[in-house]
């Protein structure tokens, strides 16, 4: 089971660390690295088919004996512009050499252990060659005229319009819904007398939006975006696939090696309205009404509505709009997208949001749900989509993560961790990191081919490529050891949580979750998930012994539509079910006067469920905790007020908790906490153990104990996560009595590897302070590895905590040539067993690639201050028995 692969990978890990770093080759030749079983994977850039299977091979070898987990192929190459020529005809997405560079990926993937994901198309959005703009398969835009006037008109009207309408404007964009009137055109034209007032003309035509996949072109012809809301969009997908892609030996090794099928988010881009043929059937079909009476307020060009009614149905209208968009994306595209991925041995991952569709249902219908740290605005965003999988019966949220704008070759992995430590929190459980870029390009510069820098021509571009060509990639099987072990204990048993949410829309990506959660619940102890109707509806959300589903939640919460002004609203069916679920005794709230609430037919269920013992109705959401306290619901987790967060999963009877000190918002400032918590486990008799995600190794800690809830000290750096099980196999708790502290001053002397285009210069410098490499003249515009070495004189053996201060980025400790376990980015710190005499020490820093490209590459990171590499200290010894 999952606690046994743990433990694995703790020996793994620790038996890695005591040897040198070997080449890749070396390693790959001996068999001594593998990667770890639930490891991050990369996304991997490539220029289309202009790739060598060779090379291919080589990459992989390079991301498995660096321990990631897998590569998801992308055709992404933004950065290539200035007429550089990439061949799409030759070599685009789906051409013969494409295929043998995937075919030699699969090849090396399967005698690597590792895995290969697919995107569905060239780039992003889905789309595919072959097909036209008006194509019934490519995505389509309603295209509409206004022409104002007054009293009647006569205008001409282009064949193959699809409606022509007159409306009375009440006021600027406001309109009268009464007197929207569809009007049949006559030999090519229409003559309308209208009453008082001002009226608009509007006439509407459906075409191909033309939409082409991102920094193309990738084939030859021209792919263009599928209409993601019809069958018509999904079959041409499958067609391509099996015209352009599915060989047989491709279909043979995706079933040994491949991974997932991918699909990147929702970013169909119209300068008119997003559209599809069926949608005025569809439409009547699933609300009973007719679209047409609707269409001035549906009107949406670049994401910005036109009109408004001159009553309450206008946001209902677009509301049911939208659900009706989002039930044909799920029915016409994902489902049939999911089938097709299981019939080649894969998985379907997508990114569910980009507009505004349920995402919590798209969720529940994924193989694995995917975010973005990128584009997610905060924890609860996560959240949303973690709620479903969890209510699904699913695994695994993925994440696109780690990349930032105009971070290109300055990213380091402290900043990558501290990000993943609070998405973690949020519930993501693997990371797909944004990426690792092919060796070389056609008109690339040193150091080599990245996808996103330079972005469009100049621009330093997107974080990051990842790769050999980083010098931190020399320490980067410390960092995947970090992932994998942090990973497989959030993908362990099922997940906890206090209290969920209802929300009367399923979007994501939109930075609005729940107030109270972050501001107050969460900095207390608080846990809480997201549900709407989609997901309520799934076999596993069942009350038993008062809690819901898997997440086994202890209260409903239910507020009006956050999306909507706090809209006293939501659907008969969604009302229902919180009806349902509370005569079996799952403990609600109702936050907030409701005695609006509409349509009418729920103001019988909404007084049955108030009449119930279990429910509550408090007048705003500050009022929630003391209705918890009265409905008897207490957290899991409790603590002094602080920046901690806690995600909680259970395995039979054993407690797994990820504890970060973690960002609501990526850009919250966050102090380091040391505090008490208490903690509820399944077993009375469990004892907390930490399982180190740096190393793997095992320790237990003091604890106190009162029936299921266990009191530990927890203390972390900002973004610093733990790893804690709870288990009834006990570990030995660490006893350190600490007697002094004392400067390691140096002098250090600091070989220096400066990493350039014609290859390593070597640098020694003597240093009787440590100073970042920026403020020394020989090392100012350096990039690359530094050794920083010294000695340590003992008048015996002895225990000591090597405390390094800062360092950017990355480091490992040597101490008389021994390489000592790996090292927290997050929190420098190494312990050293000196032997009596002298004892020669020796830390080894890695830097990005910032400070060299913007001597070799001025044009485009000139524009970038010089990063503060290096040792930085204050570095001391704590010395304990």
């Amino acid at each position: 089971m999952k606690r046994r692969s743990v433990l694995a990978l703790g020996a793994a890990g620790a038996a890695a660390a005591t040897l040198p770093w070997p080449s890749a080759a070396a390693a790959h030749a001996a068999g001594a690295l593998k990667p770890f079983e639930a490891g991050a994977k990369f996304r991997w850039w490539w220029p289309h088919g202009l790739v060598d299977p060779v090379e291919i091979a080589r990459e992989i070898d390079q991301i498995a004996d660096a321990g990631f987990a897998g590569m998801e192929i992308q055709d992404v190459h933004h950065s290539i512009r200035g007429g550089v020529d990439l061949d799409p005809a030759g070599h685009g997405w789906g051409t013969q050499p494409w295929r043998d560079a995937v075919e030699a990926a699969l090849r090396q993937a399967k005698r690597r252990g590792v895995t290969i994901d697919l995107a569905v198309g060239p780039s992003w959005p889905a789309a595919v060659p072959g097909i036209t703009p008006d194509d019934p398969a490519a995505t389509k835009e309603l295209v509409h005229t206004v022409t104002p006037f007054t009293g009647s008109i006569t205008a001409p009207v282009a064949a193959g319009v699809f409606a022509v309408q007159i409306a009375r404007v009440v006021t600027g964009t406001t309109l009268d819904p009464a007197s929207v009137q569809t009007i049949t055109p006559v030999g090519g034209q229409v003559s309308v007398t209208a009453g008082e007032g001002n009226w608009l003309l509007l006439t509407y035509l459906v075409r191909g939006s033309g939409q082409e996949p991102e920094g193309g072109p990738h084939t030859d012809p021209h792919s263009y975006v599928v209409d993601h809301f019809s069958r018509a969009g999904t079959r041409a997908i499958i067609d391509t696939w099996n015209e352009l892609v599915l060989t047989r030996s491709i279909r043979k090794l995706l079933r040994d090696a491949g991974g997932d099928l991918f699909e990147d988010s929702l970013e169909l881009e119209t300068d008119w309205t997003l559209w599809t043929p069926d949608m005025p059937a569809e439409f009547a079909k699933r609300t009973g009404t007719d679209l047409l009476p609707l269409l001035p307020i549906l009107l949406n060009p670049k994401g910005k509505y036109l009109y408004t009614f001159a009553s309450d149905p206008t946001n209902h209208a677009r509301d049911a709009f939208n659900q009706v968009l989002s039930d044909l994306y799920h029915e016409n595209h994902l489902i049939p997208l999911r089938e097709f991925a299981h019939s080649l041995g894969l998985k379907l991952r997508a990114q569910p949001y980009g507009l505004s569709t349920d995402a919590i249902r798209s969720a529940t219908l994924l193989d694995v749900a995917e975010s973005e740290s990128l584009g997610f605005k905060n924890l609860d965003d996560y959240r949303v989509l973690a709620s479903a999988r969890d209510m699904a019966g699913k695994k695994v949220l993925s994440c696109e993560a780690a990349a930032y704008a105009n971070g290109a070759y300055s990213t380091t992995w402290n900043k990558v961790l501290q990000t993943m430590g609070s998405v973690f929190a949020g519930g993501v459980n693997q990371a797909v990191l944004h990426g690792f870029a092919y060796s070389d390009a056609p008109g690339a510069a040193w150091p080599g081919f990245a996808a996103f820098s330079p972005y469009n021509g100049n621009g330093i571009g997107y974080a990051e490529a990842w790769g050999p060509r980083q010098p931190t990639w020399r320490h980067a099987r410390d960092v995947s050891g970090w992932f994998a072990r942090t990973q497989e204990v959030l993908q362990t048993g099922t997940a906890r949580a206090d209290l969920v949410f209802f929300r009367q829309k399923g979007w994501t990506a939109t930075g609005i979750g729940a107030p109270w959660a972050t501001n107050d619940g969460i900095p207390i102890g608080w846990t809480h998930g997201f549900a709407d109707e989609a997901s309520l509806s799934l076999p596993a959300a069942k009350v038993r012994d008062g809690r819901l589903g898997p997440p086994r939640y202890k209260a409903m919460i239910l507020d009006g539509d956050i999306f909507r002004g706090k809209d006293h609203t939501l659907s008969v069916r969604g009302l229902r079910q919180l009806l349902s679920f509370a005569r079996k005794g799952l403990p609600t709230i109702v936050v907030g006067n409701w005695s609006d609430v509409h349509p009418a037919e729920l103001q019988p269920l909404l007084q049955q469920l108030l009449a119930l013992p279990v429910v509550r109705n408090v007048a705003d959401q500050a009022a929630i905790p003391a209705a918890l306290e009265e409905l008897g619901v207490k957290r899991d987790v409790e603590y002094a007020k602080s920046s901690l967060m806690t995600v909680r999963r259970v395995d039979d009877d054993s407690d797994y908790y990820y504890l970060a000190n973690a960002r609501h918002a990526e850009n919250r400032v966050i102090q380091a906490i040391d505090h008490d918590v208490w903690l509820t486990t399944a077993s009375r008799s469990s004892v907390p153990v930490v399982i180190n995600a740096w190393t793997g190794a095992r320790e237990g800690v003091p604890f106190e104990r009162d029936g299921h809830r266990v009191r530990v000290r927890v203390a972390l750096q900002p973004g610093q996560s733990q790893l804690l099980a709870f288990e009834r196999r006990r570990a030995a708790i660490p006893s350190r009595t600490f007697t002094e502290t004392v400067p390691v001053a140096g002098p250090w002397e600091l070989e220096v590897e400066d990493w350039q285009p014609t290859g390593v210069t070597r640098h020694n410098v003597t240093l009787t302070e440590l100073l970042p490499w920026s403020a020394i003249p020989a090392l100012a515009d350096v990039s690359g590895i530094g050794r920083y070495r010294t000695t340590i004189n003992s008048p015996s053996q002895a225990r000591a905590l090597l405390q390094l201060g800062k360092v950017v980025d990355t480091c490992r400790v040597r101490l008389n040539g021994r390489l000592l376990p790996p090292i927290d980015v997050l929190q420098p710190v190494a312990d050293l067993r000196l032997r009596r005499g002298v004892n020669t020490l020796e830390v080894e820093v890695a830097t990005t690639l910032l400070n060299r490209l913007r001597t070799t590459s001025p044009s485009v990171f000139g524009i970038a201050a010089r990063q503060a590499y290096g040792l930085l200290g204050p570095v001391t010894l704590r010395y304990y028995v």
